[in-house]
């Protein structure tokens, strides 16, 4: 049974739209206002992680409609990979939580980077995975030419290796882990050349007509 991966989308919006606003209250306001400026500041950990994981999760929901916008259909297999995704996705505000704290303690940052690192990683896992699956079963939409096929897995494989090693940098050089981690995102807001290239062309022709 395949199924209109529309209603794949609009879930996965939901969720990520919900977690990605649950960072925000990570932050907790000064319990004593009697030195409320230094005490805004000294909350730098909690902003820092909140910036790069809103960004991050940012990008988790540009890439999820770069995939279903080339999807024609669902079958079962997607639906439970994608329900594993959202799953990572609703866990990200509990690991940047996690991240902020070790900072501001200056205690377990080590871990607390791993955490975050793996966090992101396994989605990048479950990203490929579930586009191996559409190539694999054919539920890819036609227009999508072998180019941008090829274009998108390149861009979805590389943001395994990417996250993975400043997950693993980050369990040594804990700064150092998260600085890889964040140089991932202006890279990632990048377009997929192999992606436009059938659009490039019909503009290119529609101009000599």
């Amino acid at each position: 049974m395949e199924r209109d991966p529309a209603r794949v989308v609009a879930f996965s919006d939901g969720v990520i739209a919900i977690a990605i606003t649950l960072l925000v209250l990570e932050i907790h306001p000064p319990r004593d206002t009697s030195h409320l400026l230094h005490d805004l500041v000294a909350l730098w950990p909690s902003y820092l992680v909140y910036v790069v994981t809103f960004m991050l999760i940012g990008q988790v929901w540009v890439n999820h409609h770069i995939m279903f916008d080339h999807v024609r259909s669902a079958d079962r297999v997607v639906l439970f990979f994608n329900t594993v995704l959202l799953m990572d996705v609703a866990f990200l505000p509990f690991a940047a939580s996690v991240l902020a704290e070790a900072f501001r303690d200056g205690h377990g940052q080590r871990t607390a980077v791993v955490l975050h690192g793996v966090a992101f990683a396994f989605l990048a896992v479950l990203f490929n995975v579930i586009w191996w699956h559409v190539r694999r079963r054919r539920l890819l939409a036609a227009s999508l030419e072998p180019a941008g096929v090829a274009a998108i897995g390149r861009r979805f494989r590389l943001a395994v290796a990417w996250l993975a090693t400043g997950t693993l940098i980050g369990g040594v050089l804990p700064v150092l882990g998260v600085a890889v981690i964040a140089a991932f995102i202006p890279y990632y807001w990048l377009p997929i050349a192999g992606e436009i290239a059938r659009v490039k062309r019909r503009r290119g022709r529609g101009n000599q007509t």
